[in-house]
């Protein structure tokens, strides 16, 4: 369902990047590392404030927000998106990719169906934002992204798992630097259990 706005642009939210047609595109490094470095730029140039993240198969999850006197959450998301796709197909087009012809035709296909892009769509336009404003609503967002690649069976302990902010909660540096959360404020939050 489209049409979810981040009212907000300053506050706390959980949002989700998903790729058109839930194409599975993040089950190769390279691509993974596009998304990596873009949000590591979006952070040092564009204020972003990352809490949390997941890069999945086809999606991420982030727990973000936007620093006072950036350009607001939408517009840094938006470049994070815009930026990403281009060097997605870049990539796609110029490595060794066996799937090149296949995602290529679907992002063409799903670009012929929006308006805001003139040859490929490589993200979903919804981010289907949710701002964060209760703690249960943070906790439960928080132990869902770092779960997330224990439930689809890629690593036992969620700290394994290079493409998170897992490791980040529990004192080790992580493949991305995060703004950790109080943990005062996050007594009950265990995700090391699963």
């Amino acid at each position: 369902m489209a049409g979810y706005k981040i009212k907000n642009q300053y506050h706390t939210h959980f949002l989700t990047c998903t790729v058109v047609g839930w194409a599975d595109v993040f089950t190769r490094p390279i691509y993974k590392s596009i998304v990596m470095d873009s949000l590591g730029y979006c952070q040092q140039e564009k204020g972003l404030i990352i809490y949390a993240y997941v890069i999945m198969s086809n999606h991420l999850h982030l727990i973000a927000a936007a620093s006072e006197g950036s350009k607001g959450l939408s517009a840094i998301i938006g470049d994070f998106k815009k930026y990403t796709a281009k060097q997605i197909i870049q990539t796609v087009k110029s490595q060794p990719e066996s799937r090149r012809e296949w995602l290529l035709n679907l992002f063409a296909y799903h670009a012929k169906y929006n308006t805001n892009n003139q040859t490929y769509q490589v993200w979903i336009q919804d981010n289907r934002p949710m701002e964060l404003v209760r703690r249960k609503w943070l906790l439960q967002k928080l132990n869902y992204i770092h779960r997330n690649p224990v439930r689809s069976k890629l690593v036992n302990d969620p700290v394994h798992y290079v493409y998170s902010s897992a490791a980040n909660y529990v004192g080790q540096e992580g493949a991305l630097p995060v703004t950790v959360m109080d943990l005062g404020m996050l007594e009950g939050y265990v995700f090391l259990g699963c």
